[in-house]
C-alpha cells in the first residue's frame, strides 16, 4: 500500500496537478521529520539518538587491551555468565510478583462481587453488584494510569520500544529503574482492573530493563547507591544483556525458553553470535526455572515439583478416551488451517488498521491536552468494558460461565486465562451465536484498549479472540458440515495462532512459543503453516502492530534488508556532504562553539589539504601540530618496507642481515622536498587561509565549506564533553605531550549519562587552550567508498550496529557521512524518486 501511495504521489507531481498551494517535497518532509498531510504519513524524526554498538578503538582502550591476558579474559567471561543468570532469576521473580498480586487483587475483587451477585440475584439488586465491580475496576485502572503519568514510556506493552533499542535506537527512559517499577505495578493494576490486556508483553519489557540495569550496579533513581563495578560500561555490552532480559521475559511469560531466545533473535537484535545464543538461552532457562520453582511451591505446596512453567499455560491437549474417532488433527484438517490462516491474517490486518486510526486520533486529540484527559480515557474504557462484560455475563448463558468462573481448579483466577483454557479444553459445545457475539465484542474492546495510558500486553487478548474464532469454526464444521472427527481444542489453538500471527506478524519464535506452551510437538506443522499464511495475508495490507506503533512514534527503525530497487543508489546519493568536523588539535573556544551550535553526536577528525603548508607552519604552533600529525599518520608502502627491513636485521641469519644492509645502502638519498608535498601541490590549488581554531561559518563560500579534508578518525560528542569537563588540554607554549591523559575507566565513568555541554562552566576554561583529541578518537572506524551500493552500506550499518559511517574517497578524503536517518525506508524512497527524476 505504501508503494501505491508513493506512486500516486509521484504521478501527481510529474503531471503538475498537486494543487495551487505550496507544498513540501518528500525529501524536505523526510529531512524535517514532519507529517505529510495528503497521506497522513508520519515520517521518521531526526531527534532520536543512535546507540554506540561499535567499539571505539582509541588509546585508552588499547591500554586496557594491553593488560588483558587469557586469565583476565576468562574472568570477564565468567562474570558475564553470572550476570545473565542473575538477570534470569530476577526476571522470574518479577513475574512471580506480578502473578501473585494479580491473583490477590482478583481474589479480593471477585470474593466481594460474587457474594453480592448471589444475594442480588434473589433480591433483584444486580445494579448494586455492578457498582461494586465498577468501584474495584475503576480504582485499579486509575492507579495504573497514575503510574503511567509518572513514567509515560511505561504505557503499552513495551515491545516496540525494546525492539527499537535492540535495533540501535536510544528511546529515552526505556530501560530506567523508574520505568520498571511503573511497568510492573501498572500492569498488575491493569489486569486486576478487568481491562482486556495481558501481562506477557510488559514482562518482556520488564526483563529487558532488568537486563540493562542489573549489570550496571547503579541507577539514576538511586544515585546515592553506587558500587565500584568496572565491567560492561558500553552500549555494546548493555545490548547483549537487554537481549537476554527480553528473552527471559518471554520465557517467564509462556514457559518457553527456546521461544524466548528466538523472539530476541527474530524481533530485536541486529547483531548475533554463537556465544550470545548460549547466554540468552541460559538466561531464559534461569527465568523459567525460577518462576516455575516458586509458583509450584506457593500454589501446590510442593517445592521442586515444577508444575507451572510460565504465567500462561495452555494445558494438555488430548482426546477423550470414550471418543475413538477423535484425533488431534489429520492431514485433511490442514486445508481448514490454511483457510483459518488467511482469515486470521485479514482479521489481524483489520485490527491493526483500526488500532492505528485510534492511535492517530489519540496523538491529535488526547495527548496534546492535559494529562488528566489520558486518565479519563482509561477510566472510560474500563467503565465500558466492565458494563459490557457484566451485562453479557448476566444475559448469555455460556458467557456467564466463561466470564464469572473465578476458579478452574485452584490455579486459574484471571478471567482471560480461564476463558482460554475453557475454549481449548471444555468438551461442551458453545453456541455459534454466543461465540460470534463474544468475538466481536472482545475484538472491538481489545482494539480500543491497546494504546490507552496503562501498561498493557496484547498476547492474551489476541489469543482469546483467536481461540473464540477457532472454536466457532470447529462448531460450524461439526454441526453444519458433519465432520465429527475434528478436535475442537485444536481448532481453537489454530484460531488463536492465526489471529495472533495476523496481529503481531511473528513466525519462527511464535511457532516455538506455542509448541512449548502446549507441550505438544505434533502441533508444530499446523501452527507453522497457519502463522506463515496469516503473516503473508496480513503483510499484503499493512505492517504488524508493533511496527505500526514504532512508525507512529517516528522512530528510524532499520529493517532486515533493503528493497531490490534501492541498489540503484550509491553511498554518495544518500550521504550527508555538509560536515561539521574538528581538527586533531583544536582550541577550546572552537570545540565549545561547535558543541553548542550543533546537535551532532560524532565529528570527523580531519586535516586540510593545502598547497602552502610550509608557510602555514611558520610561527603557529597549533597549525604546525595539525600538519605534523597529518604527515605522521600517512602510511606508505616504502615506509612499511623500510620498517620491516629494519626489523629483519634482528634475525640471526647473516644472509638476511646482509641483504637488508645492501638494500639500505643502495637507497638513494631522500629528496630535499617532501614527496607528499609535491603530490598535494599537483593535486590541489591553494585554499583560503583558515585557521583550525575557527568554527564553520555561514559566510563561507562553497569552496571554503567543501574543501578537501583528509580523514583521520571519529570522535563522539560525549568524549569531547568529557575532555572539556576534566580539563584535558595544553597551552600553545607547551608540547601536546604535556596534556593530561585519561584512562578508559575515567572516560566511561559517567556512562550512560554523560554531562551536557550546556551545563559546562566556561569560566573554568581558558578558551585559548588547545585540546589534542587524537588519543581519544576512533582512528579505524568502518568506512565505505562513495561508489558502494546502498544494499552493502545498509547491511554493514545494520549488522555491525553502527552509529556513523564515514564515506571516504580513494585518496583518503572524507566526502560525507551516513547515519541511521540516511538509511530509513522513507529517506531512501525520497532519494530514489530524486534519482528517477534525474535520469
Amino acid at each position: 500500500m505504501a508503494g501505491c501511495r508513493g506512486s500516486l504521489c509521484c504521478c501527481c507531481r510529474w503531471c503538475c496537478c498537486c494543487g495551487e498551494r505550496e507544498i513540501r517535497t518528500p525529501e524536505e518532509l523526510t529531512i524535517l521529520g514532519e507529517t505529510q498531510e495528503e497521506e497522513d504519513e508520519i515520517l521518521p524524526r531526526k531527534d532520536y539518538e543512535s546507540l554506540d554498538y561499535d567499539r571505539c578503538i582509541n588509546d585508552p582502550y588499547l591500554e586496557v587491551l594491553e593488560t588483558v591476558d587469557n586469565k583476565k579474559g576468562r574472568r570477564f567471561e565468567a562474570v558475564k555468565w553470572m550476570m545473565v543468570f542473575a538477570i534470569g532469576v530476577c526476571t522470574g521473580l518479577v513475574g512471580l510478583l506480578v502473578d501473585s498480586f494479580v491473583r490477590l487483587f482478583t481474589q479480593l475483587k471477585f470474593g466481594v462481587v460474587q457474594t453480592s451477585v448471589e444475594e442480588c440475584s434473589r433480591q433483584g439488586c444486580l445494579a448494586l453488584s455492578l457498582l461494586e465491580l465498577l468501584g474495584f475496576n475503576l480504582t485499579f485502572v486509575f492507579l495504573a494510569s497514575l503510574l503511567v503519568l509518572i513514567e509515560p514510556v511505561a504505557a503499552g506493552s513495551g515491545i516496540p520500544e525494546i525492539k527499537c533499542y535492540l535495533n540501535g535506537v536510544k528511546v529515552p527512559g526505556i530501560v530506567r529503574l523508574r520505568t520498571l517499577l511503573c511497568k510492573v505495578f501498572g500492569v498488575l493494576f491493569s489486569v486486576a482492573g478487568g481491562l482486556f490486556v495481558g501481562k506477557e508483553g510488559p514482562m518482556i519489557h520488564s526483563g529487558a530493563v532488568v537486563g540493562a540495569g542489573l549489570p550496571q550496579f547503579q541507577s539514576i533513581s538511586l544515585q546515592k547507591i553506587q558500587f565500584n563495578f568496572p565491567y560492561f560500561r558500553s552500549d555494546r555490552d548493555k545490548r547483549d544483556f537487554v537481549s537476554a532480559g527480553a528473552a527471559a521475559g518471554v520465557a517467564a511469560a509462556f514457559g518457553a525458553p527456546i521461544g524466548g531466545t528466538l523472539f530476541s533473535l527474530e524481533e530485536g537484535s541486529s547483531f548475533w553470535n554463537q556465544g550470545l545464543t548460549w547466554k540468552v538461552l541460559f538466561c531464559s532457562m534461569s527465568a523459567t526455572f525460577t518462576l516455575n520453582f516458586f509458583r509450584s511451591g506457593i500454589q501446590f505446596g510442593s517445592w521442586g515439583s515444577f508444575q507451572l512453567p510460565g504465567l500462561l499455560n495452555f494445558g494438555e491437549f488430548k482426546c477423550s478416551d470414550s471418543d475413538k474417532k477423535c484425533h488431534l488433527w489429520t492431514a485433511m484438517d490442514l486445508g481448514f488451517f490454511i483457510v483459518m490462516g488467511v482469515i486470521g491474517g485479514l482479521l489481524g490486518a483489520t485490527f491493526n488498521c483500526l488500532n492505528k486510526r485510534l492511535a492517530k486520533y489519540r496523538m491529535r486529540n488526547v495527548h496534546p491536552k492535559p494529562k488528566l484527559v489520558r486518565v479519563l480515557e482509561s477510566l472510560l474504557v474500563s467503565l465500558v468494558t466492565t458494563v459490557v462484560v457484566f451485562v453479557a455475563s448476566m444475559v448469555l448463558g455460556e458467557c456467564r460461565q466463561m466470564s464469572s468462573s473465578s476458579q478452574i481448579g485452584n490455579d486459574s483466577i484471571q478471567l482471560q486465562e480461564s476463558a482460554i483454557l475453557q475454549l481449548f479444553h471444555q468438551d461442551g459445545t458453545f453456541s455459534p451465536i454466543t461465540l460470534a457475539l463474544f468475538f466481536v465484542l472482545y475484538f472491538l474492546l481489545a482494539c480500543w484498549t491497546y494504546g490507552i495510558s496503562v501498561p498493557s500486553g496484547l498476547f492474551v487478548p489476541s489469543l482469546l479472540c483467536g481461540a473464540a474464532f477457532g472454536r466457532l469454526v470447529a462448531n460450524v464444521l461439526k454441526s453444519y458440515i458433519g465432520l465429527g472427527h475434528i478436535y475442537s481444542g485444536t481448532f481453537a489453538l489454530i484460531g488463536a495462532a492465526a489471529f495472533l500471527g495476523g496481529v503481531v506478524r511473528m513466525t519462527i519464535s511464535l511457532t516455538v512459543i506455542l509448541i512449548e506452551s502446549t507441550n505438544e510437538i505434533t502441533y508444530g506443522l499446523p501452527i507453522m503453516i497457519t502463522l506463515m499464511v496469516a503473516k503473508w495475508t496480513g503483510d499484503f495490507f499493512n505492517k504488524g502492530i508493533y511496527d505500526i506503533h514504532v512508525g507512529l512514534r517516528g522512530v528510524p527503525l532499520l529493517e532486515w534488508e533493503t528493497e531490490v530497487e534501492m541498489d540503484k543508489l550509491r553511498a554518495s546519493d544518500v550521504m550527508e556532504p555538509n560536515l561539521t568536523y574538528v581538527y586533531p588539535h583544536t582550541r577550546i573556544q572552537s570545540l565549545v562553539s561547535i558543541l553548542r551550535t550543533t546537535v551532532h553526536h560524532a565529528f570527523p577528525v580531519v586535516t586540510e589539504n593545502r598547497g602552502n603548508e610550509r608557510e602555514f607552519m611558520k610561527g603557529n604552533q597549533l597549525i604546525s601540530n595539525n600538519i605534523r600529525f597529518k604527515k605522521s599518520s600517512i602510511l606508505t608502502r616504502a615506509g612499511e618496507q623500510r620498517k620491516r627491513s629494519q626489523s629483519m636485521k634482528s634475525y640471526p641469519s647473516s644472509e638476511l642481515r646482509n641483504m637488508c644492509d645492501d638494500h639500505m645502502a643502495s637507497e638513494e638519498p631522500a629528496e630535499k622536498e617532501d614527496l607528499l608535498q609535491q603530490m598535494l601541490d599537483r593535486r590541489y590549488t591553494p585554499y583560503p587561509n583558515l585557521y583550525p581554531d575557527q568554527s564553520p561559518s555561514e559566510d563561507w563560500t562553497m569552496e571554503e565549506r567543501f574543501r578537501p579534508l583528509t580523514f583521520h578518525g571519529l570522535i563522539l560528542r560525549s568524549q569531547l564533553v568529557t575532555l572539556l569537563v576534566r580539563g584535558v588540554c595544553y597551552s600553545e607554549s607547551q608540547s601536546s605531550a604535556s596534556q593530561p591523559r585519561l584512562s578508559y575507566a575515567e572516560m566511561a565513568e559517567d556512562y550512560p549519562r554523560y554531562p551536557d555541554i550546556h551545563d559546562l562552566d566556561l569560566t573554568l576554561l581558558n578558551p585559548r587552550m588547545i585540546v589534542d583529541v587524537t588519543p581519544y578518537m576512533n582512528p579505524s572506524p568502518f568506512t565505505v567508498s562513495p561508489n558502494t551500493h546502498v544494499s552493502q552500506v545498509f547491511n554493514l550499518f545494520r549488522t555491525m550496529g553502527l552509529r556513523h559511517l564515514p564515506v571516504v574517497n580513494a585518496v583518503g578524503e572524507i566526502v560525507g557521512i551516513i547515519t541511521r536517518h540516511n538509511l530509513t525506508y522513507e529517506f531512501l524512497q525520497a532519494r530514489l524518486r530524486q534519482h528517477y527524476q534525474t535520469i
